[in-house]
């Protein structure tokens, strides 16, 4: 039986996995340009190393995994790549478009808060039809000193919302992101429709996980 939240003021969702269906074609590039850079990792190892991770981190970790420096821009390289690939067209999470029109109907205020960059946000969520419903509430880790699985960017996106974070209902795929959650103290549900999502790793992490995103009315009891 899922687990409905407490009252919710504030609905924060993720951008990458739970907005927008990126993870596949994000992956793919990144498991080929690692593997350029001396740290071969398979799709499969990149979606469970680096999901809900910045870019920056990324190129971190690789260059430990390679035992060397990688230019100073190798993260905008990968990111610039992504965009190409992102602007022929990027499927938004099903259900997620009606779930977002349902809260804005009930004014539920929500926003997004990404471990992505703004320019990649507005390619993603452009080409996926979303962007009209959530671009005056974007947040992304470029507006604050720490990134995912530190909570300052949920921290801040519930500040300049307005809203205390014990109300506030974070949406979530990776276990970064469900940890930034909870560090945050707020309440967070994890998203496992994606078939190589770790549902152990979300719950495990804090999160009260769901496989679908009509779900969302009953667990944030709207």
């Amino acid at each position: 039986m899922l687990r409905r939240m407490n009252k919710t003021s504030l609905v924060i969702f993720d951008c990458d996995g739970v907005l927008v269906d990126t993870e596949h074609v994000a992956n793919q590039l990144l498991s080929r340009l690692v593997t350029e850079a001396g740290a071969p990792l398979t799709y499969e190892q990149c979606r469970k190393r680096f999901l809900g991770k910045s870019m920056k981190t990324v190129q971190a970790e690789v260059e430990a995994l390679a035992g060397r420096s990688l230019p100073g821009n190798w993260h905008q390289m990968v990111r610039d790549e992504s965009i190409k690939l992102f602007a022929d067209g990027i499927e938004a999470v099903p259900h997620v478009k009606g779930q977002i029109e349902r809260l804005r109907e009930q004014g539920v205020p929500y926003c997004v808060a990404s471990s992505g960059q703004m320019e990649k946000m507005h390619a993603t969520l452009g080409s996926s039809g979303l962007l009209s419903l959530v671009e005056d509430v974007l947040f992304n880790a470029d507006m604050v000193a720490r990134g995912k699985p530190a909570p300052d960017l949920f921290l801040h996106a519930a500040e300049q919302m307005g809203h205390a974070p014990e109300t506030c209902v974070v949406i979530e795929d990776s276990r970064p992101g469900v940890e930034a959650g909870i560090a945050a103290g707020m309440q967070v549900l994890g998203y496992t429709g994606d078939p190589l999502s770790d549902k152990a790793a979300l719950k495990a992490a804090g999160a009260t996980t769901f496989d679908s995103m009509q779900q969302l009315p009953d667990l944030l009891a709207l």
